[in-house]
């Protein structure tokens, strides 16, 4: 819903924020007083192109904002937010147009495209009366309107349940034929690519454990001087270190005697020796196990060769070729058995296309049995709104082959006059006519459009009488489940209304500006005298303007 519009150094409009309500609202004042111009700033929030001239004399840019409220309206808020825009519990768009004519667009303070904007703010808007915004104009609306209003929403449900597994099949199926044509030379490939893998007897950790060993391999000489040095230093050559503190270790003990602190120094010094005669084992038991083996060398150099192609060709480490390995023999296993699988989803694709050609033909009979209801009720709804002899039919083409909304096409034939043909709705009919016609249609199918806020506008051309008093009773009706903004010169249709505007134009220090309040009480009479008797107002028209609010209320 609609909730506040802030226009700012539009047109001649200085600056205008307004508060709407739900229900009905209506839109009234003198002719030239700038409600033109208020529908085409909700006209720059659907994505009218922007002009220059659309910008106030002496500004530099021109602002359009509205506030909505989208409580309870979650597939609006999952468009918006599928779009990548922030869905709080309000939303705000904005829409700047600069001097030069180029423009921006903001979705809740986010920089929006004008392809992005139109299709969403289309969603919360819709502007009865302009073909640019005309839903009615769309095919896919009349199918909508026709579903909502023959109850067939649960039946549409099934149907499109059944076309997409259908059509899920299909792709499944075609998927399957593209791959089978080159299957061979797939498969081919694929055990080539397995018993290559296969070959090398991988494992995980192999590439490490040979880089280790030829580190040791690459380094045999100078590892054995290291060990045999330390060997020798330790133990084994002339006044080792070993055989030097096994000397004193004997020399400090045959005078602990003497002197216990030097009986302590001998066991400290007995405890290194120990040490130290272990490292020299370790080091004689090191050096017996270095070998230097040339072919052994050349041997893993080969081998992690071939671990190297084996990465470049494949993956970047050994335990992604190996994962690689067992994807190549699920896919292969696959192939093994399209045949299989291509038969049972050819079985399955004609058993679910029976399904959709039944669900289709009962869906079709339904729409067709809906069509003689609406066309008779809507003929009556039109003449009530001025458009007797205006005749009404339902188009149905049918496709060669089921779509997503069924077996046929469904376009809205009309004939506005006595003993013209009917043409489709798009071709005939006038600003007025299709408001009119909207107006009906949302009366009989009050739900076929989930459009929160609908604007009238051009409703009330050339009527009057006891068709505008139908006119404002009907948009009262609607406004029981859409929020209605209507822009109209008659005062039965503005007696209707839950909340009265009035659009009014004066001068400011020599320029004319445009501002909007809203009218309560005296001030709604006031104005609803003046739209029944001019710029005379006399205590005649003020007791009709009384009577006509009234007995609208009572109604």
């Amino acid at each position: 819903m609609l909730l506040s519009l802030t226009i700012t150094n539009f047109a001649i409009i200085d600056r205008l924020e307004v508060q709407f309500d739900e229900g009905f609202n209506v839109l009234t004042g003198e002719t030239g007083a700038g409600k033109s111009i208020i529908l085409d700033a909700f006209g720059l929030l659907l994505g009218d192109r922007a002009r220059p001239d659309l910008v106030r004399a002496g500004a530099n840019e021109a602002t359009v904002e509205a506030l909505f409220d989208w409580s309870g309206q979650e597939n609006i808020r999952q468009s918006f937010a599928e779009s990548g825009f922030c869905v709080g519990e309000e939303l705000v768009l904005r829409r700047v147009v600069q001097s030069g004519g180029r423009s921006r667009a903001y979705i809740n303070g986010s920089l929006a495209t004008l392809s992005q904007l139109q299709p969403l703010s289309e969603q919360l808007v819709t502007v009865c009366g302009q073909h640019e915004h005309q839903s009615l104009l769309q095919r896919g609306v009349h199918q909508a309107i026709l579903d909502r209003y023959g109850a067939l929403d649960k039946q549409v449900g099934v149907y499109r349940d059944s076309y997409r597994a259908m059509q899920n099949v299909a792709q499944r199926l075609e998927c399957l034929e593209d791959a089978e044509r080159d299957r061979q030379q797939r498969l081919d490939f694929l055990r080539h690519q397995s018993d290559e893998i296969d070959a090398a007897q991988l494992s995980p950790d192999e590439e490490e454990v040979l880089m280790a060993e030829r580190l040791l391999l690459q380094n045999a000489e100078r590892l054995t001087v290291i060990t045999r040095t330390g060997y020798e230093a330790l133990y084994d050559g002339d006044g080792a270190v070993c055989e030097v503190l096994g000397e004193l270790t004997s020399e400090l003990r045959s005078v602990a005697e003497i002197d216990k602190n030097l009986g302590a120094l001998a066991e400290t010094v007995q405890r290194s020796l120990f040490e130290l005669e272990d490292a020299a084992t370790q080091l004689r038991s090191y050096l017996d196990r270095i070998a230097f083996e040339p072919d052994r060398l050349e041997t893993i150099e080969e081998r992690l060769s071939v671990l190297t192609r084996l990465k470049r060709k494949y993956a970047p480490n050994l335990s992604d070729v190996l994962s690689l390995k067992d994807d190549i023999d699920h896919e292969i296993e696959a192939l093994e058995n399209a045949g299989a699988t291509r038969g049972t989803l050819a079985d399955e694709l004609v058993s679910l296309s029976g399904k959709t050609h039944m669900l289709g033909e009962r869906l079709s009979v339904a729409r067709q049995q809906a069509t003689k209801q609406l066309v008779t009720t809507l003929v009556d709804e039109l003449g009530d709104l001025a458009m007797t002899g205006a005749s009404f039919d339902v188009a149905f083409t049918a496709l060669d082959r089921p779509g997503y909304d069924g077996l046929e096409r469904i376009e809205f034939m009309v004939s506005l006059n006595p003993g013209e043909p009917l043409m489709p709705l798009a071709k005939v009919a006038s600003g007025g006519e299709l408001s009119r016609l909207m107006l009906a249609l949302k009366r009989l199918a009050p739900e076929a459009s989930s459009v929160p806020t609908v604007i009238f506008d051009e409703v009330d051309a050339g009527i009057g009488g006891a068709a505008a008093t139908a006119v404002g009773r009907k948009l009262q009706a609607v406004s029981q489940l859409s929020q209605i903004l209507c822009v109209t010169h008659l005062p039965q249709v503005a007696a209707f209304a839950d909340h009265h505007h009035r659009v009014i134009k004066h001068e400011v220090e020599g320029r004319t500006l445009t501002a909007m309040e809203c009218l309560n009480g005296d001030e709604r009479v006031q104005e609803m005298a003046r739209m029944l008797g001019g710029a005379q107002v006399t205590d005649q028209t003020l007791l009709h303007a009384k009577e006509l609010i009234s007995t609208s209320a009572a109604v």
